[in-house]
């Protein structure tokens, strides 16, 4: 009789002791932890590692070397290991790659570091289980106009570029915005970037009567502008994109430039993913939060649905250290990233 206890008792633990493990989420890390691009994958691979630790998952990483044959191979990697869900990659070639094979096996893909447009623009043609926590390539110059237009509705605003395609492609997005909402813009303009001093455009500003300017250009040509502009005795509102948040050029940004940008992650992350961060000595510098975020999300997900997966991710709204994630059809991020942004002589502050 003994033996028989002892016997089903065994029976019992070889059971349980397997579907025990089996609740502990398991999630894969793609990032490139080798070669040129080893410091951000360390940020991926950080933020990712605190995330699982203070949500009592496991974490299995492989390097993706920013490449299409170590995209494929991290695939295989991750694949063999049996993770239900993977967080990572920064390089479109790597991640065209690995959704092949992680489409096959059924295991969607989450990533805080491409922003291809295509990547998320052909998922219904692909099938490929991918969400995006990134911002999209075409976020910032949508997010110009989205924000822009209802401020300067009853302004006489003006739109130049620099001539990169950078610089075009927001200006002309702009431009196109305001032409279906019925608004002309007084004064469209080239200008010459780089130079020492852009008295000429300021003139040609004042002349048309604008009193805002959207600028697509870099931060030293804006504040340059701005610069002579003050010295005509010329109010103007200054706008650029997130180039503004390039290093301090020699000529300081004046006081009330606007940007059009994302916010500095550290300065939305909730305070329990902070510390946790700084319990383990990792400052939440660039991937590290957004690594940290698409993790919570990973997990979350994985520990809610009694389904799919994929499935789960799409249909549902999550809690981040960034704030709630929920995606569109295609698979990109709902909550929109960029954010209108006034220089206080120090800083970019938030616009209400």
């Amino acid at each position: 009789m003994r033996c028989l206890v002892f016997f089903i008792f065994c029976s019992f633990a070889a059971i349980s002791q397997p579907a025990a493990h089996a609740q502990e989420p398991v999630v894969g890390l793609a990032a490139p932890l080798t070669e040129n691009f080893e410091l951000l994958g360390q940020q991926l691979r950080d933020g990712a590692r605190v995330a699982a630790q203070s949500m009592g998952a496991r974490i299995v990483e492989a390097d993706t070397q920013c490449s299409t044959e170590g995209g494929e191979a991290a695939a295989r990697s991750l694949i063999d290991q049996n993770v239900s869900v993977v967080v990572g990659f920064l390089c479109t070639d790597a991640i065209d790659a690995a959704l092949p094979l992680f489409a096959k096996a059924e295991i969607p893909v989450i990533t805080p570091g491409v922003r291809t447009a295509t990547l998320t623009d052909q998922r219904e043609r692909t099938g490929w289980p991918v969400f995006r926590t990134a911002p999209r390539a075409d976020a910032e110059r949508d997010a110009v106009a989205r924000l822009l237009l209802p401020r300067w509705r009853d302004a006489f605003f003006a739109i130049v570029d620099d001539g990169t395609i950078y610089g075009r492609e927001l200006a002309e997005n702009l431009r196109a915005s305001a032409e279906l909402q019925e608004l002309k813009p007084v004064f469209i303009d080239t200008f010459r970037p780089q130079l020492d001093n852009q008295i000429a455009l300021a003139g040609r500003l004042k002349r048309s009567g604008a009193t805002h300017v959207f600028v697509g250009g870099d931060r030293s040509d804006i504040a340059i502008l701005a610069r002579d502009a003050a010295g005509m005795d010329y109010q103007l509102v200054i706008a650029g994109g997130e180039a503004l948040r390039a290093e301090e050029s020699t000529i300081p940004l004046a006081d009330g430039t606007l940007m059009v940008g994302l916010p500095r992650w550290a300065d939305i992350a909730t305070e329990s993913a902070k510390s946790a961060l700084g319990d383990a000595g990792i400052v939440p510098d660039g991937y590290v939060l957004p690594a940290f975020a698409a993790t919570e999300l990973a997990i979350s997900a994985l520990r809610a649905g009694s389904g799919a997966i994929a499935t789960t991710l799409q249909s549902g709204t999550f809690q981040t250290a960034l704030g709630p994630y929920s995606f569109d059809e295609k698979g990109d991020l709902e909550q929109p990233l960029y954010q209108l942004f006034r220089f206080d002589g120090q800083a970019f502050k938030a616009v209400e």
